[in-house]
């Protein structure tokens, strides 16, 4: 496997990871080759992210302080061929939280345990009224390095 730059020592990042969702490819997510066309593991990604988030309640209105995370850029390196009913178990973590912005990675595992994706995306925590950055909190930071 070629080297991924987000990626230092890959058997210490892959255990840093806890949190994860079962994803299993659908049929429609496939090309006519039948492979995982390459727009879908940005779509798990979201999926997988979402529920990070949800867990660590950024999408619980009481705790957001009017302001929300959103997407500033997101990377995926495809590392194995995955197919229509493959299942995967997709992982989510923060590798570094900022003053406004975190950045999360992502590991997609097949049932052997090999590794099929890796990804890592930033967000910026910005003011739903003004769209400005703002800071993310302690609690919220625990939250997030708790998952």
């Amino acid at each position: 496997m070629s080297k991924v730059t987000y990626i230092d020592d890959m058997e210490q990042w892959r255990s840093e990871f806890s949190f994860y969702i079962p994803i299993k490819i659908r049929f429609s997510e496939t090309d006519m080759f039948g492979h995982v066309n390459n727009v879908s593991p940005f779509i798990y990604f979201e999926e997988a992210r979402i529920e990070f988030l949800k867990a660590a309640g950024l999408f619980d209105r009481a705790n957001t302080d009017n302001g929300m995370p959103i997407v500033a850029d997101l990377q995926c390196d495809y590392h194995k061929q995955l197919f229509f009913d493959d299942p995967l178990k997709l992982y989510v973590k923060v590798n570094h939280i900022g003053n406004s912005s975190l950045d999360i990675h992502y590991m997609a595992v097949n049932e052997q345990d090999k590794l099929c994706l890796t990804g890592r995306g930033r967000m910026v925590y910005i003011n739903t009224e003004t769209g400005k950055p703002v800071s993310i909190n302690e609690s919220m930071k625990e939250k997030l390095t708790n998952q």
